[in-house]
């Protein structure tokens, strides 16, 4: 039996991960084209054919339109101003409420209190840790505008059961994509399925630009407000853009670069390889993984598809009385890069002690709200409980090789084989 390198045994691994590069000669050549014409960014005012950007902007919105089957796709300078957007466009305002799950990264709410609307955080499924249509109706209440959706590391969430409960209370659906590009749920891609998807184009996404966004629709008047809200609403609105409602119309600078949106059009060339790659070095892992008693791999469920921006594992509490903190102590001990689960965003001090705007506690003491949304521990029992159980890494993906995945199971092996030793540390 080895001895774990957290109580001073040889690491499985002593050397660092390599970055998440996807880029290569094609996208250089594609930067220095834009380069020697000279036009970094070609986005102007409302009275000039510039204010739907440059040649880059026109033909990467183009060609994302047409790969994922939507009617319109507008750039934005990364995926939380996507989301941003996204709530603007949808009319969202004070005294409003948005539904959104705690397990995610922190933009995805944040983008609800930007427009003075409140977060209501509704349980996840203790399978694909997607939000759980099942607790929606019990959340909903004549102050509900939105459900935000977030397929979480690359799962898709449940949307036809989703998008009957929306229909149903006319709400308005958009789908946090920044992990799921390209998968598929009953034969839809996500981004596709809801009123608008936001996809992510940041460094450590499956394709990248360094940064950028991309908000998908079909509707006319959504993806109008969509390029208002990116190129400075109120100006533009002044000097001849039409608009059916104000609401929400004042501006922002939410715009792509040439060079970055030169750089997607090629890294979205290359989608599928990368993909394909991915879920190649995922299935390799996992057929050891299963393997192992207490370890749960990812659940896919019928008829969808898992894109795997992270490979998140669960932990069988009755077969492995270790909590994921210590686990994950022990895996990084071993020069194995995994991390424990989202921290819960209810938790944080901000909806704690209900701080945002000024001093005193807006918009969740704003007159125009009517509520008294609860973000007391214990109001999403699963996504409490799997905090101890869930965690996940981002490893799996190119460039690491099969060798680097055996490397993971011989470290998961070791473990195992110490595991009552770390039943006796402390989280």
């Amino acid at each position: 039996m080895e001895k774990l390198a957290l109580h001073g045994g040889k690491p499985v691994r002593n050397k660092p991960y390599p970055p998440n590069i996807t880029t290569a000669e094609e996208e250089i050549s594609a930067v220095i084209q834009v380069m020697k014409k000279g036009v970094l960014s070609d986005f102007e005012g409302a009275n000039t054919k510039y204010f739907m950007g440059g040649e880059q902007i026109k033909l990467l919105e183009k060609e994302w339109a047409e790969r994922f089957g939507v009617k319109y796709a507008v750039t934005v300078n990364s995926a939380t101003s996507g989301l941003y957007a996204a709530i603007g466009a949808a009319g969202i305002g004070p005294g409003d409420e948005v539904i959104v799950t705690p397990w995610t990264m922190t933009a995805t709410a944040a983008a609800i209190l930007v427009y003075n609307a409140i977060p209501v955080f509704c349980d996840i499924t203790t399978e694909t840790f997607n939000i759980d249509p099942a607790k929606l109706e019990s959340l909903i209440n004549e102050r509900t505008k939105a459900i935000m959706v977030v397929h979480i590391f690359g799962n898709p969430a449940d949307m036809d059961e989703i998008m009957r409960i929306a229909k149903k209370h006319n709400l308005t659906v958009i789908e946090d994509v920044a992990q799921a590009p390209l998968a598929l749920y009953h034969g839809r891609l996500t981004g596709t399925i809801g009123h608008m998807g936001v996809f992510s184009l940041n460094s450590n996404k499956i394709i990248q630009a360094g940064e950028g966004g991309i908000v998908t629709t079909d509707d006319d008047e959504l993806a109008n407000r969509l390029q208002l809200i990116r190129n400075h609403a109120e100006a533009a609105i002044a000097t001849g853009k039409k608009v059916k409602s104000l609401v929400n119309m004042l501006g922002w600078n939410y715009r792509m670069n040439e060079i970055e949106a030169a750089i997607a059009r090629v890294q979205l060339t290359k989608i599928e390889d990368l993909l394909e790659r991915r879920r190649a070095l995922v299935a390799h892992l996992e057929k050891q993984l299963k393997k192992i008693p207490g370890i749960i791999t990812p659940v896919v469920k019928n008829n969808t598809t898992h894109s795997y921006y992270r490979y998140a594992l669960k932990l069988d509490p009755e077969k492995i009385s270790v909590p994921a903190q210590i686990f994950v102590k022990a895996l990084q001990s071993e020069g194995i890069d995994f991390y424990p689960s989202y921290d819960l965003l209810y938790l944080q001090p901000l909806y704690q002690q209900r701080i945002v705007y000024g001093a005193e506690g807006c918009p969740f003491t704003c007159h125009h709200y009517t509520g008294n949304v609860d973000y007391s521990k214990g109001i999403c029992p699963n996504a409490e409980a799997l905090g101890s159980q869930v965690f996940s890494t981002e490893i799996v993906r190119p460039p690491m090789t099969i060798s680097d995945m055996d490397e993971i199971v011989h470290a998961f092996e070791k473990i195992m084989s110490n595991i009552e030793h770390l039943q006796k540390i402390n989280p």
